[in-house]
């Protein structure tokens, strides 16, 4: 869990900035960010990852707010992207093109020449029609493209189904026991250039044993590939390191740090990683309040005016926030049993279920936390709700990255008016 957050004289903290001031100024519900938390945890993998050579490419998909972009951008990473509007925010950051990674199972033709033309670091190719329309495009740019093939491992992740990505029944990636031939495929198309080959086996690995048996795999690979005659040079070893959302221990990053130098470290490649949820996940912050709380028959139904349009992940992933208060509960106050749910016409629209909570009456504010990864970035306008303002908050001061979305706003892409 983050250490920015804490209370002081009774009122929740975001570093120095009382939640209650936010949602007095930029009303409910919000997402809140923590500056100083998403650079200590860059800093943290950093210093984890010193001696070997590891470039730091952040996973837009995660939180795509062109601050947060930014602030890692100004840390010293690249961004890895998976569609051509991550990459235009990428490019609207400030963040160079050069430090630019592209992934992703299904690129369009037109997102390719965007990238293209951008002049992106690389290109991460997860199968052969794909490697043979980035030929294509590349050639009637007149260019030749960087680029990786992306092999899965068949290797179990040990994490939600929804978000393992390297086992054989996903869609992800290349058999990794296709990599010589797709090697040989590349050396006769004039207008690829693969020397690299990148590995991500999933989202929110909570143990890095796996992680081993993947880039063992990969090293074999590469192995293989030098014996044959083929370049590689460079390896892209994903992401995915896990955070913990119920205080349980999170993974050890010098633990993960030891497993990159014992199973690459010694082939004299570069090496990048692409994590996203580990920078962000636990430095940001759903902040939403009460509008009434209904005592049904079987439990007590906190009503709050923050939904799954607003933080799916509860809904989508059966995941779990921590949530508390923003005025500090008195000591030995005991809580019941609650659900605390939203407004829109779903019984799936909950942000927790059963859980002990304590007495809290309308207008109560409350905060989830581990809310700053895919929580604002897969919003939706479902029920016709206007997207939640961002807010980061910097010190003794915050400032708003989104705004909240009007209804004018909402409406403004609709022609269905005769």
């Amino acid at each position: 869990m983050s250490e920015q957050v804490s209370y002081r004289d009774g009122a929740l903290h975001v570093e120095q900035v009382p939640f209650a001031r936010i949602a007095k100024e930029v009303g409910t519900p919000a997402f809140v960010y923590s500056s100083a938390g998403m650079t200590a945890r860059y800093r943290a993998l950093e210093t984890a990852l010193e001696g070997l050579p590891v470039s730091i490419y952040y996973a837009i998909k995660a939180n795509s707010n062109l601050a947060v972009i930014k602030l890692f951008g100004d840390l010293g990473a690249g961004v890895d992207v998976v569609s051509g509007g991550e990459l235009a925010r990428g490019l609207r950051a400030g963040v160079p093109a050069d430090k630019i990674v592209f992934a992703g199972v299904g690129k369009t033709e037109e997102e390719i020449a965007f990238a293209l033309e951008s002049g992106i670091h690389q290109f991460n190719v997860e199968s052969e029609p794909e490697l043979r329309l980035l030929n294509r495009v590349a050639a009637s740019k007149g260019v030749v493209a960087p680029a990786a093939i992306r092999v899965n491992p068949d290797v179990d992740a040990k994490t939600h189904a929804k978000i393992t990505t390297g086992r054989k029944e996903n869609k992800f990636g290349i058999d990794i026991a296709r990599a010589t031939e797709m090697f040989e495929l590349a050396a006769t198309l004039d207008n690829v250039s693969l020397t690299s080959m990148s590995v991500h086996i999933g989202s929110q690995l909570m143990d890095v044993t796996p992680y081993r048996d993947a880039y063992a795999r990969l090293r074999g690979a590469t192995l293989a590939l030098r014996q044959a005659g083929h370049v590689v040079d460079h390896l892209d070893l994903g992401g995915g390191i896990g955070v913990s959302y119920d205080g349980s221990a999170p993974p050890d990053i010098a633990d993960y740090a030891d497993i990159v130098k014992e199973t690459v470290g010694d082939l004299d490649c570069r090496l990048s990683i692409e994590p996203g949820r580990y920078l962000v996940g636990n430095e940001g912050y759903f902040l939403t309040k009460v509008l009434f709380v209904k005592h049904g028959a079987e439990r007590r139904f906190v009503i709050v005016d923050g939904a799954m349009n607003d933080l799916i992940r509860p809904t989508l992933y059966e995941a779990h926030h921590d949530i508390v208060t923003v005025a500090e509960a008195a000591a030995g106050e005991a809580g019941s049993l609650a659900d605390i749910v939203g407004p829109i016409c779903e019984s799936g629209d909950y942000l927790a279920r059963g859980r002990i909570f304590g007495d809290v009456g309308e207008g109560a504010l409350i905060v989830l936390k581990s809310a700053g990864a895919y929580g604002a970035v897969m919003s939706s306008n479902y029920n016709s709700r206007p997207l939640a303002p961002e807010v980061m908050v910097e010190g003794d001061s915050f400032r708003t990255v989104r705004r909240r979305q009007t209804f004018d706003e909402m409406l403004a892409l609709e022609e269905g008016l005769a």
